[in-house]
């Protein structure tokens, strides 16, 4: 990203000032936010990194002043959003000033059509009637959505909800942009288009960005750290503010403690990190070191190649909509207006075995998610068949499967009375052990999928089906994620998961889908998959740097899996998977933050 210009007066506020502030929230015993003291002038940019539970989404909350007007907390210290201090100031009034994309997109989106949802961000700002068409359009176009100005909300894939909840926050031309994990949804596409969408609004130099994002290397595009918002704050996991500076400077000096912390960085930020050799993928001793990684080129030493085992679930001819079959009342349908059961994806066969595990790629609404719930059985085809015991499911959301009041119970529903040794087993493996006894909606997002995976898992179903299961997750909760499908694995179960983040992709998955243009494109090993130019173009899929030099370079899956599980081995293993609460954005409570 290019440098904004000043302010345009200097005696003008400043977008955001943090003054020694210090957020505790009831029943924790410690500060998520420790002394936090900074200042975003107008028309900065600026990234906000750390561990899980270092206090940045509640950062955010307090600049939306959802803390603590909306979720009660013990708050020191002085935070002021254009002048306007947070603690006098409804969540309401400051909404004027700001546009919001949440971590979760559903939460942004209240209305049944994507025009009603943008148009009433215009109305609540009294804008002229005739304006409003053309502003809706506008905003629809600078996200790469504007074919879906005619959709119902309700409708929308994860990805596309993303995009016009990142519209809705752009629309109204905001004094302020707070954006927590905007791309955590999107394809290589979606990326590239939310990171123009931020550059364009911020270039005349008066919008201020605050941005949290997991997926650094993929924001950051071609252009490495400089693709980043020109600065950078980072957080430490006691909530205290540990580096402050422009990005160029502090992501290099931070590089070692950001990676042992389990944060995801840009690749030649990890490479430095992990290797210790600056350069990034281009420098030569960083390619002879990655070759180290991969072990004897002969296959001498690689560990034996997973074989796996009987059909456990099938698709034959399948074609899959998102759109469900009209109810039947006695002789008659009762038919939803414009209910035709569009088709997503035609003539699918698809087969999972025992023991594998296989990747869905492909764009934003392509069908993975209903190629899922198809599989499922929460989805009836149009056409084709489904066999096999009927799998578990993982849900994209993970609150649309909760059933119990603590996360205990939660693991427990549905298993025989004798299971609460495995469960305990489980939560201490998905890192939730000390979490046993919270309400499952106070989680945080990250906590939450790990809950659904687990006590998805707990059932020990032949086949597993996972929608998006590393979302939002920070490195380390991802690498307890693999760990954990690869256990699943080994006892036998079938895994089948879509996802965006080809990194974890070439790390877990034996085999590849792409899904493109309606139907299945390719399929196989993951490694022949991920080297396809024109099947992934053609499927929406960008391969990150690190791993398209991978996958080019070395003549096996097993190698490429090699170097990346050396590269997660160095990440510190610490409480891995289990990072500490952050309560401030758990829960139903903190819906407000939406307010537009």
């Amino acid at each position: 990203m290019t440098a904004t210009s000043a302010p345009a007066s200097s005696t003008a506020p400043p977008a955001v000032r943090f003054e020694d502030v210090s957020v505790t929230f009831p029943r924790s015993n410690r500060a998520v936010l420790a002394g936090a003291s900074f200042t975003i002038a107008a028309g900065e940019r600026v990234v906000v990194l750390g561990p899980s539970g270092a206090g940045k989404s509640t950062l955010l909350a307090m600049v939306t002043g959802v803390v603590p007007h909306s979720v009660i907390a013990d708050v020191t210290g002085t935070v002021t959003v254009g002048g306007r201090d947070t603690r006098d100031t409804e969540v309401v009034d400051l909404a004027s000033l700001l546009g919001v994309l949440p971590q979760d997109p559903d939460s942004a989106v209240c209305l049944p059509g994507v025009e009603q949802e943008l148009a009433f961000v215009l109305e609540n700002r009294a804008v002229p009637p005739t304006e409003i068409s053309a502003r809706i359009d506008g905003a629809l176009a600078t996200v790469g959505a504007a074919a879906l100005r005619g959709r119902a909300t309700g409708t929308l894939s994860g990805g596309e909800s993303q995009r016009v909840a990142l519209a809705a926050a752009l629309i109204g031309r905001p004094e302020i942009l707070v954006l927590d994990e905007p791309t955590s949804m999107l394809d290589a596409d979606g990326m590239r288009q939310v990171r123009d969408a931020v550059d364009a609004a911020a270039r005349p130099g008066t919008v201020a960005v605050l941005l949290v994002e997991h997926r650094l290397d993929e924001y950051a595009g071609n252009r490495g750290i400089a693709g980043l918002p020109e600065r950078c704050i980072v957080l430490g996991a006691d909530g205290g503010i540990r580096h402050d500076g422009p990005t160029a400077s502090v992501l290099p000096r931070a590089a070692g403690e950001l990676h042992r912390a389990g944060c995801w960085l840009p690749c030649e930020t990890e490479l430095q990190a992990a290797l210790g050799i600056p350069g990034g993928i281009a420098e030569p001793a960083v390619r002879r070191a990655l070759l180290g990684l991969a072990g004897d080129p002969t296959g001498a030493d690689a560990p034996p190649a997973t074989v796996a085992g009987a059909v456990v679930l099938a698709g034959r001819a399948l074609g899959v909509s998102r759109d469900p079959v009209p109810r039947r009342t006695g002789r008659f349908h009762r038919r939803r207006p414009g209910a035709d059961r569009r088709a997503l994806l035609s003539a699918v066969d698809v087969e999972l075995r025992a023991g594998e595990i296989v990747a869905v790629l492909g764009r934003n609404g392509a069908g993975k998610s209903s190629l899922l719930l198809t599989l499922a059985g929460l989805l009836t085809p149009t056409g084709g068949t489904v066999a096999g015991e009927r799998p578990g499911l993982v849900f994209q959301n993970p609150e649309h499967q909760f059933l119990g009041n603590t996360v205990r119970e939660e693991v427990l529903v549905g298993l025989p009375a004798d299971a609460g040794p495995r469960v305990e087993r489980l939560l201490e493996e998905h890192g939730l052990g000390r979490l046993a006894d919270r309400n499952p909606y106070r989680l945080s997002g990250g906590q939450k999928r790990r809950l659904s995976l687990a006590a998805m898992l707990a059932h020990k179903r032949a086949s597993l089906l996972a929608d998006e299961p590393t979302l939002g997750l920070d490195r380390r909760s991802t690498i307890a994620t693999i760990a954990a499908f690869r256990r699943a694995a080994a006892a036998g179960t079938g895994i089948l998961f879509s996802s965006h983040d080809v990194r974890t992709v070439a790390t877990v998955a034996d085999r590849v889908l792409l899904v493109a243009d309606g139907r299945i494109v390719a399929d196989g090993p993951a490694i022949e998959v991920l080297r396809g130019g024109e099947q992934l173009r053609r499927a929406g899929v960008t391969v990150p740097p690190l791993v398209a030099w991978l996958v080019a370079t070395l003549d096996s899956g097993a190698r490429v899996r090699r170097v990346l599980d050396a590269l997660d081995a160095s990440v510190d293993a610490g409480d891995r998977g289990a990072p500490a609460p952050d309560p401030g954005t758990a829960g139903p409570a903190a819906a407000p933050a939406v307010t537009r």
